[in-house]
């Protein structure tokens, strides 16, 4: 589920970083999610079965928050309005609240795999000691 990320790259390197950070927080900004009330974690896609885990274990209060969100976008989107100042999503107010739930899901997962797919082979019977040594 997780999209390929250029972040480490980009934050190893701090002639990269100064250039790049002006220009993220502008397309951030040019996005307008922010204009609606929202938080970039509220537009990932619920398609994947992933992603609704993620959902079902967030903590009902930020279960709600998100709903709240959501919808109060969705009515601003309607009218064709944005919300006022003092209501849109502050860049500090911005942060993953989701993404981490959904890496963490993606680990178990990947783990479930391996084990699932280890093979477990039977020790076979010790061999008396002179023939381990290669005496005889």
């Amino acid at each position: 589920m997780s999209a390929p990320t250029l972040t480490n790259f980009i934050t190893k390197r701090p002639w990269l970083r100064r250039w790049m950070v002006p220009f993220a927080n502008w397309y951030t900004d040019a996005a307008g999610y922010r204009k609606l009330g929202l938080r970039a974690d509220d537009l990932i896609p619920e398609e994947s079965d992933t992603v609704l885990l993620a959902l079902k274990r967030l903590p009902p209060k930020e279960a709600y928050d998100r709903v709240f969100r959501l919808r109060r976008a969705f009515q601003c989107s309607l009218a064709h309005q944005l919300l006022p100042k003092d209501q849109q999503t502050k860049p500090e107010d911005d942060y993953e609240y989701l993404t981490p739930i959904i890496k963490e899901i993606e680990s178990e997962s990947r783990e479930r795999g391996d084990l699932e797919s280890m093979v477990i082979q039977k020790r076979q019977a010790n061999k008396p000691a002179e023939d381990a040594h290669g005496s005889h």
